[in-house]
C-alpha cells in the first residue's frame, strides 16, 4: 500500500490511461477522485475500485471550463480535506488536418482542451498540495516532444510539447512547495483515443516513413498498454521517485526513436 493515506485526482479516469491508473492507485491504497466527461464510464471505474475494497468519488467536469474544475476540485477538499496526487491525464488527439484545412476553431478546441485544461487542473490543485507537498503528472505524448512525421497533427503537437514546457515552469515555481511535477510520453497504448481522432486529407501531404519490422522496436510493433502506463504513473505518485522533478519520461518501446 504505497499510498496509503494519500488522496488522488486523476482526469480522463472513465478509459485507457485513466482508468487504468485510478485502479492501481486505488490497490496502493489512495483514495481515488475519478474525473471526466461520461458520467457512466467514470461510475464503471469508481464501482470497479470500491468492489476492491478502495475509496473513490466520481467527478463530472470539461477539464477546459474554469469554473468546473474549481468546483470539482472544491468537492475534493470537502470530502476529503486534502489532495495528494494530481495525474491531468485527460486529452484529445481532435483533427488532424493539413494546415491550411485545419480551421481556427478546430485548433483552438485541441489547445483548450489539451492546454488549458491542464493548466486549470493543476491551478486549482495547487492550493490544497501545498499545504502538505505532493506530485502532479501530467500526459504529454511522443508527438510534439520526440516524433514530428505524423503530419497533420500539428495542434495536437503543439499541445503536448507546451505541456513539457508547462511542467518545467512549474515544477521550479512548486519546489519549494514539495510539490514534484513530472511528465510522461506515450507512445503507441491501447486506448480508446484514436476511435475520436479526425483525420482529413492527409495523404496527399504526408511525408513517408519507411519501417523494415515495425513501428516499436523493444516488442515488434505491439502497442503498450494502458496497465505499463498506469506502473509508471505509480512510480512518479510515490515515494519512490521523490527526487525526480521536472522531468519528462518516455514510455513507447524506443518508438519515438526510430520514427521521430
Amino acid at each position: 500500500m504505497q499510498l496509503a493515506g494519500k488522496v488522488a485526482l486523476i482526469t480522463g479516469s472513465g478509459s485507457g490511461i485513466g482508468k487504468a491508473a485510478a485502479q492501481l492507485l486505488g490497490k496502493e491504497g489512495a483514495k481515488i477522485a475519478a474525473l471526466g466527461r461520461n458520467e457512466g464510464e467514470v461510475d464503471r471505474t469508481v464501482a470497479e475500485i470500491k468492489s476492491n475494497g478502495g475509496e473513490a468519488m466520481t467527478l463530472i467536469a470539461d477539464i477546459s471550463q474554469p469554473i468546473m474544475m474549481q468546483q470539482a476540485i472544491q468537492q475534493i477538499a470537502d470530502k476529503w480535506g486534502r489532495l495528494d496526487i494530481v495525474f491531468a491525464n485527460a486529452g484529445i488527439n481532435g483533427v488532424w488536418a493539413p494546415i491550411e484545412e485545419l480551421t481556427p476553431e478546430e485548433w483552438d478546441k485541441t489547445i483548450n482542451v489539451n492546454l488549458k485544461g491542464t493548466f486549470l487542473t493543476v491551478k486549482y490543485a495547487v492550493p490544497y498540495l501545498k499545504k502538505q507537498g505532493g506530485s502532479v503528472i501530467i500526459t504529454s505524448s511522443v508527438n510534439g516532444t520526440r516524433i514530428f512525421s505524423n503530419t497533420g497533427a500539428t495542434a495536437y503537437s503543439c499541445s503536448k510539447a507546451a505541456q513539457v514546457a508547462f511542467t518545467k515552469m512549474v515544477a521550479l515555481e512548486l519546489a519549494e512547495h514539495r510539490i514534484r511535477v513530472n511528465v510522461i510520453c506515450p507512445g503507441a497504448i491501447e486506448t480508446k483515443i484514436d476511435e475520436n481522432t479526425e483525420r482529413r486529407n492527409l495523404d496527399k501531404v504526408k511525408e513517408p516513413v519507411e519501417f523494415p519490422e515495425g513501428e516499436i522496436p523493444l516488442t515488434d510493433g505491439e502497442p503498450g498498454t494502458s496497465q505499463q502506463v498506469a506502473q509508471l504513473v505509480l512510480f512518479l505518485a510515490s515515494d519512490a521517485s521523490s527526487h525526480i522533478s521536472g522531468t519528462e519520461i518516455w514510455i513507447d518501446g524506443a518508438q519515438s526513436l526510430l520514427q521521430g
